[in-house]
């Protein structure tokens, strides 16, 4: 430390933790919940709500009840909501078309949204998983994702959300120049203010497993996995490359995926480049302090709390994370 503390007596650590407003007074951060992006999945249907047995108390919705949730959300003061498709399994294909139709359910989702809540902000999954029968990312040749043709689809995929509504466009497929050739796609089509999040560092996780079957992708993926594109869960100065690229291609924001296993590369990220930096606590991270708690080992309010406090510590200015709507309620006491 640049300046010694001076030794007990004299320095007694307890007296600024002895009351609550003492602790309040000297808190080196701080918890809002205009920090927090609540993932929601969205499914066709009406006045249809289904659980999902993985993630205990997060249900897909159809768009009717995704607009009365959304407005609870922002009335809480959530600022962001982020949308998810449960596809139909007839709608999927090798190549995932889907993902271009103006009128597919992620689109409907978009323009209900931003009809019924105009100021709440729209964040937009990139990647074609949720609309492949195969459950990669990207199309497929010889059992191979491959680059280039991803980034076609994906651009257009990209596009068809913006011209919805959607604000915040969240390529998560780690395809290699994706974030430059979005970017370049937008301007040209004079989507100037469209803001790009890019999973910049998204790794190859075994965190992920709840999420699959939200979106219905997990019989698709089937025994395959996506470690030729995401990230090495060994790998901490490569996240920092990865960063850099999608900075230098046009990534308003990042966001390091899975979070509290990653903790460490959100740190160097924000200290690195300063930019805005976001964390996503995923599906796995979400199951396991429910399952915790189910089961009497964990205090719930306690630890997720304590759980989103800890990305303001390393450094994120923003969490996604499934407790949104909780914690929210949580901070207005």
């Amino acid at each position: 430390m640049k300046n010694p503390t001076p030794a007990f007596p004299r320095t007694r650590m307890r007296r600024v933790r002895k009351t609550d407003w003492s602790r309040r007074l000297v808190a080196e951060n701080t918890l809002t919940p205009s920090d927090l992006i609540w993932p929601v999945f969205v499914h066709e249907g009406e006045n249809l709500a289904i659980e999902i047995p993985s993630m205990p108390g997060v249900k897909r919705l159809s768009v009717d009840l995704l607009v009365i949730a959304a407005k609870e959300a922002f009335n809480l003061g959530i600022p962001v909501i982020a949308l998810f498709p449960a596809v139909e399994q007839n709608l999927k294909s090798d190549d995932g078309r889907e993902a271009y139709n103006s009128d597919n359910i992620i689109c409907k989702a978009i323009r209900a949204l931003k009809d019924a809540v105009p100021e709440m902000g729209v964040l937009c999954d990139v990647a074609l998983d949720p609309f492949t029968i195969h459950g990669q990312d990207g199309l497929v040749e010889d059992g191979y994702v491959v680059n280039d043709p991803s980034v076609e689809a994906l651009i257009r995929q990209a596009l068809n959300q913006v011209e919805a509504g959607c604000d915040i466009i969240a390529p998560s497929d780690m395809m290699d120049g994706r974030i430059g050739a979005i970017r370049d796609a937008l301007e040209i089509e004079g989507h100037i203010n469209t803001s790009i999040m890019s999973y910049a560092a998204k790794y190859a996780s075994g965190f992920y497993g709840p999420f699959r079957d939200a979106v219905g992708s997990t019989g698709n993926l089937g025994t395959s996995d996506k470690r030729t594109y995401q990230m090495n869960s060994a790998n901490s100065d490569e996240a920092l490359r990865e960063v850099a690229l999608d900075i230098n291609e046009g990534a308003d924001m990042v966001m390091v995926k899975p979070g509290m296993p990653y903790l460490d590369i959100c740190r160097r990220v924000k200290d690195e480049f300063g930019i805005p930096t976001f964390a996503y606590q995923v599906s796995g991270e979400y199951a396991m302090l429910c399952a915790a708690a189910q089961n009497g080992w964990l205090e719930r309010d306690k630890v997720v709390m304590e759980s989103l406090l800890g990305f303001k510590r390393a450094g994120c200015d923003g969490i996604l994370t499934y407790f949104a709507v909780e914690a929210a309620l949580h901070l207005q006491g």
